[in-house]
């Protein structure tokens, strides 16, 4: 049943018009462009019964870690196929299993519409609750010496807006 099931995702994903890599012998890694977040790779790995799905979205948080997580814990019950979870290291994860008689192209599309709305929706904001103080020090040295604030223009409001 396994390489049927990669096949839907694979077929679904191309269809799509995304990048996919095949990773060994039951994952498929897609590419999803984004954004806030540039691409988000998102696993789907076929076990016996299921197919889980795992997508990286940012690092362990430097700071406001309870707020953070509370931030998306509250989220989860609303969210269609995935959920936020952290690993071992506090890493952020979406992360979610599909029964494999319930894998079609219509649901693998509609997975990795939630993947993409979730994880490129909230990015600046779960870099604004985790790494705040960072883009603020960041902002201020690159205004201070004279640097590009290309790649931090999403946070000017943010990291110019006094602390409170």
């Amino acid at each position: 049943m396994t390489p049927d099931v990669l096949k839907i995702i694979e077929d679904a994903v191309r269809d799509a018009g995304l990048d996919s890599e095949r990773v060994g012998d039951n994952a498929v890694v897609v590419a999803i462009p984004g954004e806030k977040r540039l691409k988000t790779a998102c696993w789907f790995m076929v076990g016996s019964h299921a197919v889980e799905i795992q997508a990286f979205v940012v690092r362990k948080p430097e700071e406001n870690l309870e707020q953070l997580y509370g931030f998306l814990l509250q989220r989860n019950p609303r969210q269609y196929a995935v959920a936020w979870g952290i690993d071992s290291l506090g890493d952020i994860y979406l992360t979610g299993k599909l029964p494999l008689a319930a894998v079609t192209a219509e649901e693998v599309d509609r997975i990795l519409g939630s993947v993409l709305e979730y994880a490129d929706g909230l990015f600046n904001r779960l870099l604004e609750l985790g790494f705040g103080s960072s883009i603020r020090r960041e902002w201020a040295w690159r205004v201070k010496n004279g640097e590009s604030l290309a790649n931090l223009k999403a946070f000017e409001d943010f990291a110019t807006r006094p602390e409170s």
